[in-house]
């Protein structure tokens, strides 16, 4: 072959290949618990796959927002609503996303073939100054890595690019990651942290779980006017970062499923699924998940009062006296209960309803 037909590894070639990006709905396009929702402590409050910790006096919401930069349509918007301008010690807001054990084999942690990440995102907000991220892996022993970046102008978009090397805790059998569906890493933007974590070192890998970030941490925090966007996160193999790896909506929608399961009517004749009449005043029925979880759920999460759900039996439709409840759930699906206070004929199919447009049922898996 001639050698003109050759090509060799190279950091342009990396850019076509897929799978790459260890996050999940980086370009923050699914928010299936809503658009927008206040940061409560270590909450899910918007955006799939993100979640919010908030452990101060301040205050913030979260929400999906247009704002973008070139190549992207969505991103995760931070906003500070009660200002806290003294943050105490212990007092703390972030952001971040876990990421499942088993889907980070391939870094080999623990071993002397530790592979090298980095990770890039594009940032924005009203707030200059010095920000960092915190890697903390919670597996074997727990090793946080720190680094700072600065966010040099306010109110424009700029692309952060960050290398993670694995130093020889981490590639010692302290550093290895447990093969199973819990965390692997916690991924954590900082915005503003008390004294009890800014003792970390630069740049490095810590035992100690509380350095999540140096003194020149700023203190987003402390005004109501301070936003902070995010999006284009991937963190990926290698020294250098590739472009983003957009992947399709149904794709990012699939991936995350597998945590958090949404079901939504669209009107007041759509159905979450069909049943029997078990007894005068029930129904049960199987809903089954559009993707595998990654735990059995243990809940229902319903968006109102027992009035938003009914059951459809023979053509005849009853309201319910009381949400939803799960008689058991699995990772595949679950067997759900709709009540009613009377009137129902046993041994009949049903179709388990709701009242009014919006009216959902939700299952979390998440970490």
């Amino acid at each position: 072959m001639a050698l003109s037909k050759l090509r060799s590894a190279s950091f342009e070639d990396t850019a076509i290949y897929g799978n790459r990006n260890l996050i999940i709905n980086g370009a923050m396009q699914i928010a299936q618990r809503g658009t927008s929702a206040v940061a409560a402590s270590a909450n899910y409050p918007s955006i799939d796959r993100f979640k919010a910790w908030g452990g101060g006096d301040g205050v913030f919401t979260v929400e999906q927002s247009t704002t973008a930069p070139a190549g992207f349509t969505t991103s995760l918007k931070a906003q500070v609503t009660t200002a806290d301008t003294s943050m105490a010690a212990g007092q703390y807001a972030q952001l971040s996303q876990q990421i499942e054990a088993q889907n980070l084999q391939h870094l080999e942690y623990g071993t002397s073939g530790a592979k090298t990440l980095t990770l890039s995102f594009y940032v924005r907000s009203s707030k200059t100054g010095s920000y960092s991220i915190t890697i903390y892996k919670s597996d074997s022993t727990e090793y946080l890595f720190s680094k700072s970046y600065t966010i040099d102008s306010a109110d424009t978009w700029e692309r952060k690019i960050i290398t993670i090397t694995p130093d020889s805790n981490i590639k010692a059998s302290g550093g290895a990651i447990a093969n199973d569906n819990g965390i692997g890493f916690y991924v954590f933007w900082n915005l503003a942290g008390g004294t009890n974590f800014d003792d970390a070192t630069d740049n490095a890998w810590s035992s100690n779980t509380s350095h999540y970030h140096t003194s020149s941490q700023v203190n987003w925090m402390d005004s109501t006017s301070n936003n902070f966007y995010i999006t284009g996160v991937q963190l990926e193999v290698g020294e250098q970062a590739t472009p983003f790896e957009h992947r399709s909506f149904g794709d990012e929608l699939s991936r995350c499923q597998r945590y958090y399961y949404k079901t939504v009517a669209d009107s007041a004749a759509d159905g979450f699924g069909n049943g029997n009449v078990n007894s005068t005043v029930r129904v049960d029925g199987f809903i089954p998940f559009k993707q595998t979880m990654r735990a059995s759920p243990t809940a229902i999460e319903t968006n109102g009062t027992a009035g938003d759900y009914r059951v459809n039996q023979g053509g005849a439709n009853t309201t319910c006296n009381a949400v939803p409840t799960i008689i058991v759930a699995t990772k595949d699906g679950c067997d759900t209960r709709f009540h009613v206070a009377s009137g129902l004929t046993v041994g009949r199919g049903a179709v388990m309803r709701c009242v009014n447009s919006g009216a959902f049922l939700a299952w979390s898996a998440e970490l």
